[in-house]
């Protein structure tokens, strides 16, 4: 099947612009490293921008259809749209281990920039995905131009159980798949995720006078709370907060603005 003619004539009966007809076309391969098969979704062209997913341990690209607004939509039109499945969720599988923490998925991020020959992105992280930017955004500071962070979770003095229970239901769907994996290997696992504070993945020194430019979309609920989000504005050197933003009818300008913004720094 001719998938471009096929967009070409789904484009012209939804009166779509020329430019939107490679945002349409959408490649989903698979990639392995290490013994971790990760799902990955392609869309557009353009400068890279890496999507890191909502959804907590379930983070997968599906999720970024209930969002506010979906990426993969509204920004395939100007950047090549990577999205993935994190391991163990939708798609991608991996092993488990008591070493297992955020490290592991940086190492995923990593290593399926480099099988893209990727050298250089954005990153667009929501949820989960926020502080798994900040996490890749410490790892390795020279490879992201810049990032969004959409309402990322974080730590206060109240609600670490929910951060826990997140991690057991996940843990309870996934041991039938696992039987081989010991109770102490999952609670390793669990405390490296969600047994610190601030985002849980770096510290607020690795924050603190942060030069890659952020714009962060403010949190407002438990999960995402939002003295977390004005934090991070306060410690990174490069950093702006839009506190309302997720009002559907404040999307439109909401995308505005994020588009502005990375392809403002697409260099």
């Amino acid at each position: 099947m001719d998938w471009r003619a096929l967009a070409s004539a789904l484009a012209s009966r939804a009166h779509l612009p020329e430019r939107n007809l490679d945002a349409m076309v959408v490649r989903m391969p698979t990639f392995e490293h290490r013994g971790v098969d990760l799902h990955y979704e392609e869309h557009g062209q353009g400068f890279p921008l890496l999507l890191l997913a909502p959804g907590g341990m379930r983070a997968s690209a599906a999720f970024w259809a209930r969002a506010p607004f979906d990426p993969t939509r509204e920004l395939a039109a100007h950047f090549r749209v990577i999205a993935l499945d994190e391991r163990n969720a939708g798609r991608s599988r991996a092993p488990i281990s008591e070493a297992d923490g955020w490290h592991s998925y940086t190492a995923d991020h990593l290593a399926l920039l480099d099988h893209l020959g990727v050298s250089r992105c954005h990153l667009l992280g929501g949820c989960i995905g926020g502080a798994h930017a900040l996490a890749l955004i410490a790892a390795a500071p020279g490879r992201i131009a810049a990032a969004v962070l959409q309402q990322p979770i974080g730590h206060t003095t109240d609600n670490r159980e929910v951060f826990y229970k997140l991690f057991d239901d996940w843990q309870a769907e996934l041991a039938p798949l696992h039987p081989g994996v010991p109770q102490q290997a999952w609670q390793a696992f669990r405390e490296r995720m969600y047994g610190g504070d601030f985002v849980f993945s770096v510290a607020r020194e690795q924050v603190r006078g942060l030069a890659t430019p952020l714009l962060v979309l403010m949190g407002n609920d438990v999960y995402h709370p939002s003295a977390t989000s004005r934090e991070i504005v306060e410690l990174a050197a490069q950093a702006t907060l839009i506190e309302q933003w997720k009002d559907p009818a404040l999307v439109p300008e909401t995308v505005r603005r994020v588009r502005a913004f990375l392809l403002s720094h697409a260099q």
